[in-house]
């Protein structure tokens, strides 16, 4: 196996140490929110993520409605655990059909979703533990004080955020210590710039970033079908789509200049863009297979200037853009966008 011997971070100032790349698996096995899916090959890539020496390990009790927490576990069983942090979002309401539903973050519901994932996951605890949105029902006191209480009881290390505006990440780090702020970042969603990474500085939260590749759109990759959630984001149809895509192509040819893939491209320019705002970003890359690992691996072997990042920019302007992240109604649920 190849070994790396790239350093650990630590994320945040009360968080652990961690590989600079984490592994996200919302797109692994049956069920899979990008359409498809083999277990054996997700499988297969968490064991290769971990042989490299990332240890951070992301999923969501509402990914295919368990089963991906599920994959995970077998994943780690056999001797694996000790490897990994897993990280782990909850609240995600899902009906029968596959249809969200909300997001439910009350205290007694807080509890009662880690008592599933931890039976789910087979383990007796999560590294780290995360609110998938802010319940607007719910103050976030309430819902960071519950994860606290799992904190002192054991079944928690750590607790993470995600997709809360920089307001709410104050309020909850006065509760308990917050060690990361989940929330998507790229070269064509930068919104987190103007108020929450500063606070995250302030504060010393890190940033997991996922979408660092724009679910596949800064590498060319297109829908599979209506089961793929991409068809029905904004960025992906229609005008939008050809659009976006032309942004793609100038991100291909700008990394084939330099001799790199698209993807390396973009995690290198996100974890330059940490160095340059005083905030610690994990890149949080979805890898549905060992070859897309290997790729977006080697972008932790690329490092760009100042200058290259502002050419980078100039080049791919986040304000070309076409569409929103996602639809108008998941867009007015997300306290990051206010």
């Amino acid at each position: 196996m190849t070994t790396t011997t790239t350093s650990k971070i630590a994320l945040g100032t009360s968080g652990p140490q961690v590989f600079p790349f984490a592994l996200g698996c919302m797109g692994m096995g049956a069920g899979s929110m990008y359409g498809g899916g083999d277990e054996a090959e997700g499988i297969a890539t968490i064991h290769a993520a971990l042989d490299r020496g990332v240890n951070l390990i992301d999923t969501g009790d509402f990914y295919s409605m368990g089963k991906n927490e599920l994959l995970v576990g077998k994943a780690l069983a056999g001797g694996r655990r000790d490897q990994a942090l897993l990280s782990v979002k909850f609240g995600g309401l899902r009906g029968p059909d596959g249809a969200f539903l909300g997001y439910d973050a009350r205290p007694v519901a807080t509890k009662n979703f880690l008592t599933h994932s931890l039976s789910r996951l087979g383990v007796d605890h999560i590294d780290i533990y995360r609110p998938a949105r802010l319940d607007p029902a719910v103050p976030i006191e309430e819902t960071v004080g519950a994860i606290a209480d799992m904190v002192k009881a054991g079944y928690v290390r750590y607790i993470g955020l995600s997709e809360v505006s920089a307001e709410t990440v104050r309020r909850a780090a006065k509760v308990h210590p917050i060690c990361d702020l989940q929330i998507e970042y790229s070269l064509i969603s930068r919104g987190p710039e103007a108020t929450i990474f500063p606070a995250l500085a302030q504060l010393g939260v890190a940033t997991t970033a996922y979408g660092v590749l724009s679910r596949g759109l800064l590498t060319g990759s297109r829908p599979s079908g209506a089961g793929d959630l991409r068809a029905h984001l904004p960025r992906f149809s229609g005008d939008n789509g050809e659009k976006n895509r032309a942004l793609a192509l100038r991100l291909a040819a700008l990394a084939a200049a330099r001799g790199i893939k698209p993807a390396q491209l973009a995690i290198a320019w996100v974890r330059a863009k940490g160095v340059a705002q005083n905030v610690t970003i994990v890149p949080t890359v979805g890898a549905r297979n060992r070859a897309q690992l290997a790729d977006a691996l080697a972008g932790l072997d690329v490092t760009l200037s100042p200058a290259e990042v502002a050419a980078l920019e100039a080049e791919i302007p986040a304000t070309e853009v076409a569409g929103t992240r996602y639809a108008a109604p998941l867009m007015a649920m997300l306290d990051s966008e206010r």
